[in-house]
């Protein structure tokens, strides 16, 4: 990073200010404002902060223009295909892929602290049955702070309590799942890999084995890599604000699992799947005529949106899409699954890329078009879909907050306004008031 150039800014009145600019490793520049109120008394505005640069950061690299992609210099691709997600969450935790003795470390830290203490089993009981398990995740996890009171100590060492939240959200998952469909709760193997002990946890029963498939296992890894961070987004920025104030590392990733269950960020794969089915009911509004609803998206006078189409950075081909997509007909191909929504998805995508409307508002498939076809086909139900996400951002989220605690520069985030409310004016007594 340097900041050897500089920017003139021209005020109103007349006045100049300098501007340091911060140019990063990948040419990326900035305009560093940090001083820009204390000498002119100005602040920035910038609603959904798309021109505002919270940090630096040297975890992710994203060009959204060119469609690019890459965990500490690695691009998604290689990593999707060579790495699994838990030596993808040691590169991102740690800056660096682990040797093969850290690895083997790592995963059987994973693998010994997965167990969540007996008396938290108590809380599923007390939730209502109908729970959604977003909300049991994220109560689940920032009561860990509860069984690990260290964690409130900030000069404390942390890296136990990121392998634990690391370990320790797929059985809390797991066991809201079960919850949910009234089986009894599986425990973890520890002769199972990080992937594989969740599928057990989800699906295994008690009363005959269960081995998970290792083409499914693969695509779990390559979903949750897929996942595992993508930048400052809502929920990053949330996990590094609360994080910020000191709050314990359990606090921020919850806060980081209720960003995320928001339907514009976690819950819009959930949203593809009931688009798509939508479309295909022979009973709905378009009895599978998707050309009909790709027309009325276009018309200006509906409110129809295509979902999984677009992205607030993306304006080319989500490299996660194009993954995504070859693994759905994997996947789908080797369990024999023959869903009618993955054929509407392509048929859809194919249509859209062609026609000049989508094109150019550069409006291409993203990483949700194709990834809740992909957890149907494994048996993960749809309330299940924003938890799956979670459970991939975990490592992003870890490494953002690991960052921002390690940095002796970080402040508390507080973000400025600009007041349009009304001007001052007095109390007047509720007997002497008119209303209006």
């Amino acid at each position: 990073m340097t900041t050897q150039k500089t920017a003139k800014l021209t005020l109103a009145d007349g006045r100049e200010h300098t501007l340091p600019v911060t140019v990063g490793s990948e040419n990326e520049h900035a305009l560093d404002i940090r001083a820009l109120r204390n000498d002119t008394g100005y602040i920035t505005l910038d609603t959904g902060y798309m021109n505002t640069g919270a940090t630096t950061s040297a975890i992710t690299y994203l060009d959204g223009e060119q469609g690019i992609l890459r965990y500490r210099g690695y691009p998604i691709e290689e990593l999707a295909e060579k790495s699994t997600f838990v030596e993808t969450s040691y590169l991102l935790i740690h800056g660096r892929l682990p040797t093969q003795a850290e690895l083997s470390e790592f995963s059987r830290k994973l693998t010994y602290h997965s167990m969540i203490h007996e008396g938290m089993r108590h809380f599923f009981e007390g939730f209502p049955d109908r729970s959604h398990p977003m909300a049991v995740l994220s109560a689940m996890v920032t009561s860990l702070s509860a069984y690990y009171p260290d964690c409130l100590d900030r000069d404390a060492p942390m890296d136990l309590h990121v392998t634990r939240i690391m370990s320790k959200v797929r059985t809390i998952a797991a066991f809201s799942y079960k919850k949910t469909i009234g089986q009894p709760i599986m425990y973890p193997r520890n002769a199972l890999s990080y992937c594989a002990n969740f599928l057990h946890m989800m699906f295994a029963v008690p009363a005959e084995p269960y081995e998970p498939d290792p083409v499914v296992v693969k695509a779990v890894n390559q979903l949750l890599i897929l996942h595992a961070d993508h930048e400052q987004n809502c929920s990053t920025s949330t996990v590094r604000l609360v994080g910020s104030s000191g709050a314990n590392v359990y606090a921020a990733v919850a806060a980081g699992i209720l960003a995320l269950w928001g339907p514009l960020h976690g819950g819009a794969n959930q949203a593809v799947i009931e688009m798509l089915e939508m479309i295909a009911n022979p009973n709905g509004p378009y009895k599978g005529d998707h050309k009909k609803f790709i027309n009325e998206v276009k018309d200006k006078k509906s409110n129809t949106r295509l979902m999984g189409f677009g992205h607030r950075v993306y304006k080319n081909y989500d490299p996660r899409a194009k993954i995504l997509k070859a693994m759905a007909d994997e996947v789908l191909d080797h369990l024999g699954v023959k869903d009618p929504m993955l054929d509407m998805a392509k048929a859809m995508e194919e249509v859209a890329l062609k026609d000049d409307y989508f094109v150019s508002k550069k409006l291409y498939p993203n990483v949700d078009f194709y990834s809740g076809i992909l957890y149907r086909a494994i048996g993960i139900p749809t309330e299940m879909f924003t938890v799956m996400f979670a459970l991939g951002r975990i490592p992003g989220w870890l490494a953002h907050w690991k960052e921002m605690v390690e940095d002796p520069s970080q402040k508390i985030g507080r973000p400025r306004q600009i007041y349009t409310g009304p001007t001052v004016r007095h109390y007047v007594p509720i007997d002497q008031r008119t209303g209006g």
